[in-house]
């Protein structure tokens, strides 16, 4: 019976020895890692002293992988000397540093053994209209608002309405009386209303023979010549001598012009 004892005893001691070493004898609470493989060369430490690793070292986390977030080959790393793309030294350019936890950083470079293609850039929602440069940017000043049709030509002047042909229009005969009994002046105003000129023509008087008690003895017609030219749009005043023969007149009778006419080219 002591014989078992002390076989438990001893057994215990080891374990206890055993979990010393394991949580580093004493020093400060880790992580969850444990040190696996040989230990390093040299005199033996003493309790409570540190000896940094002379060779490579592997951390594998204790318990399920899946319930840190992670897998085991992204939380295993190593040492080595600076420059060589491990832990303890700066990667080199457009090499992949792996950090704890699976996430990775990717420097620029194409893609190729041991690096990691640059993620595509994402193209914008297809209708989207682009933004314009300097969109609350001040309008400028509003330019001279532009004439609405062509201006004229300096100089020039609308075309002249088409020509009509001479128009005469005669005022009512105004009579007086003359040295002769047979004779009388009549005065005619002439208004030529087209725009051509009328250069001749002939002006007919027709001249009356009244007798003592107002009777109407004859008619008599007689002709002199238009005081032309007269211009278009213009009027021309012009006093006649009309006369009769002296034989048609007899003595106690008057003449009297009531209508004058005219023709012209």
């Amino acid at each position: 019976m002591r014989k078992g004892s002390r076989a438990a005893t001893a057994l215990l001691a080891l374990c206890c020895t055993a979990a010393a070493g394991l949580t580093g004898c004493g020093g400060p609470a880790r992580e969850g890692f444990s040190a696996v493989g040989a230990a390093a060369p040299g005199p033996e430490r003493g309790a409570g002293d540190n000896v940094a690793p002379q060779g490579g070292v592997e951390f594998q986390q204790l318990g399920d992988p899946s319930a840190a977030g992670g897998s085991p080959g992204s939380s295993s790393t190593s040492t080595g000397p600076p420059g060589s793309g491990t832990a303890g030294g700066p990667a080199p350019d457009g090499a992949t540093s792996t950090a704890p936890g699976g996430s990775a950083g990717a420097s620029g470079g194409s893609a190729g053994p041991g690096r990691t293609p640059a993620a595509p850039d994402t193209p914008g929602a297809p209708g989207t209209p682009g933004t314009p440069a300097n969109p609350s940017g001040p309008s400028g000043p509003a330019g001279p608002t532009s004439p609405t049709g062509p201006p004229g030509k300096p100089g020039t002047t609308p075309p002249p309405p088409p020509a009509t042909p001479a128009q005469l229009t005669l005022s009512a005969p105004a009579r007086s009386a003359a040295a002769d009994r047979w004779c009388e002046r009549v005065t005619v105003t002439f208004t030529n209303t087209g725009t051509t000129a009328a250069r001749s023509g002939t002006v007919s008087f027709a001249t009356h023979v009244i007798g003592a008690l107002g009777v109407d003895w004859a008619t008599i017609t007689t002709t002199q010549p238009l005081p032309g030219p007269v211009a278009g749009g213009s009027s021309k005043t012009q006093t006649y001598t009309v006369c009769l023969e002296a034989w048609r007149v007899p003595l106690g009778m008057h003449v009297d012009t009531r209508k004058v006419t005219a023709t012209w080219n």
